[in-house]
């Protein structure tokens, strides 16, 4: 039977439901329990009448009984129906179908294997689904199909929901455990007249009673520090980020960060509070130990440190330190590392090190002691030239976290913005723009601070096994399903440049 001629005969069932007195979609439903606290109460609540709601997910009659299998947010539980306790609404009974939602009133019982189940005394429609769920043994498997139609993936794949139950403790722990610590969470602006805070391209929009460009904040690092500035001597945002990249199993165009900015910090202090955040949140969900990827991470044991420079050099087999874009592009054609011509000296060793040294970088790992052009926001490096106090921990390959001790020198910050400037004019559309407001407000004084930044889908992913970032994102970033129509509203014009 084709899914159209499915849609008609549930239409049809609809149209019954209407023409028999039964609103199809009622307002509200009174429920005394969920599936699970039904399950905790059985002892207590022995025959005494319990109401509850949810979706039919499986429905077999035997003449005049039938079961049936209820789902709520909470799980699962049996239903029994009997014509002798419905009489004439059992004939009702027989027109739902699997995917309605419906409300319940029974008592609780065991049948003779034991399977807790709720013996039904009345029931109400509570929405009729037009739609068919994906057949049992043949159901939604398509990749593509799930993460566009999350809402069915929700529905038929329990393990679904609980990555995203699980996602939802880990925001939990981070807030509380960021908070206990005192630092007051903030929120910043995601339209920003100029953008900041990372090496990324943004997504740029208009505003038409300004009558000026925006773009979607692709970090919400120099709002942040503007309050230290302010005062504040510990904020965090847990913030949506934008960057028009590329998609990979690691990133999509809008993720999830925590940013944190603490006062008379350096990276030295970011470092420990990493490594006991990350720990600790793991702990809290149940997660210390994982396999990832058929990796085993171990979050419980110390977290390994390498310095950027020594790691990349022994992995080079030469040394780099100073040299120009043009030696860095003979290593890398002498080790077959794709790169752009174009590439810039920091973006070229960038490309180095994501290549050769990131794949092995499995259990948490810092990575110390950047090069200055690779992090023009952090402060020199107070015993080696050319190097800034920054880290980067990795685990399984992926960047986790960044954090530095932060640049607040407004004459070195203006010197930095300009070589980032510079490396714009010369084609590197991911350098950052120089910000004179942000430079003014170092100008009125910023104490010592160190910042960091965590991706939580990134976490998310480690904690769950998830082997994309898709799998961590409710709706990820996917490509329209058909072109619009001739008739569908016209896009919007292109802000001006």
């Amino acid at each position: 039977m084709s899914g159209e001629h499915v849609i008609d005969e549930r239409r049809a069932k609809l149209e019954a439901w209407r023409a028999r007195g039964v609103q199809p979609y009622p307002y509200a439903f009174e429920r005394t329990h969920t599936t699970e606290s039904a399950r905790d109460c059985e002892a207590a609540l022995a025959g005494v009448q319990l109401a509850l709601a949810g979706r039919l997910m499986t429905t077999r009659g035997h003449g005049k009984t039938a079961f049936a299998h209820l789902q709520d947010a909470a799980g699962r539980l049996q239903v029994y129906v009997r014509r002798d306790d419905l009489g004439d609404r059992y004939d009702a009974w027989q027109w739902l179908e699997v995917g309605d939602w419906i409300g319940v009133h029974g008592t609780l019982f065991r049948t003779r294997t034991g399977e807790l189940t709720l013996q039904v005394r009345d029931f109400v429609l509570l929405s009729k689904a037009l739609r068919p769920l994906p057949d049992k043994w043949h159901g939604l498997s398509d990749k593509e199909v799930r993460y566009r139609q999350r809402y069915v993936d929700l529905i038929v794949n329990p393990e679904v929901r609980a990555v995203f139950v699980k996602r939802s403790r880990i925001l939990s722990a981070l807030r509380r455990r960021l908070t206990a610590m005192e630092f007051l969470e903030v929120e910043t602006p995601v339209l920003q007249s100029l953008y900041g805070g990372a090496s990324a391209r943004p997504f740029v929009t208009h505003h038409n009673a300004l009558d000026i460009p925006l773009f979607l904040r692709i970090a919400p690092e120099l709002y942040l520090k503007r309050l230290l500035v302010g005062g504040f001597e510990g904020v965090f945002e847990i913030a949506r980020n934008f960057r028009n990249e590329g998609m990979d199993r690691s990133h999509n165009p809008e993720f999830t960060m925590l940013e944190l900015y603490v006062a008379y910090w350096d990276y030295a202090e970011m470092r420990r509070c990493t490594e006991d955040l990350v720990r600790g949140v793991a702990a809290d969900v149940g997660a210390s130990q994982v396999v990832f990827d058929g990796q085993e991470l171990d979050f419980a044991a110390p977290f390994h440190q390498v310095r950027f420079m020594d790691a990349l050099e022994a992995k080079a087999g030469c040394a780099l330190r100073g040299q120009d874009a043009g030696a860095l592009r003979a290593v890398a054609r002498r080790l077959r590392v794709d790169h752009a011509p174009a590439d810039s000296a920091p973006r070229l060793l960038d490309t180095l090190f994501g290549a050769l040294v990131e794949p092995e970088l499995i259990q948490p790992t810092f990575v110390v002691d950047y090069p200055k052009e690779l992090s023009p926001l952090a402060k020199d490096h107070r015993s080696e030239p050319g190097l800034v106090e920054r880290f980067e921990l990795y685990v399984a390959g992926m960047e986790l976290a960044n954090a530095f001790s932060e640049l607040n020198d407004p004459i070195e910050q203006r010197r930095r913005f300009e070589a980032q400037a510079a490396l714009r004019a010369g084609g590197d559309l991911e350098a950052q723009p120089l910000d004179e407001d942000y430079l003014r407000a170092l100008e009125y004084g910023m104490p010592p601070a160190g910042g960091l930044g965590i991706g939580i889908d990134r976490l998310v992913m480690l904690l769950t096994d998830a082997p994309s970032i898709r799998d961590v994102l409710l709706f990820p970033a996917m490509r329209p399903e058909a072109t619009p129509s001739d008739d569908a509203p016209a896009a919007p014009a292109a802000p001006p440049a």
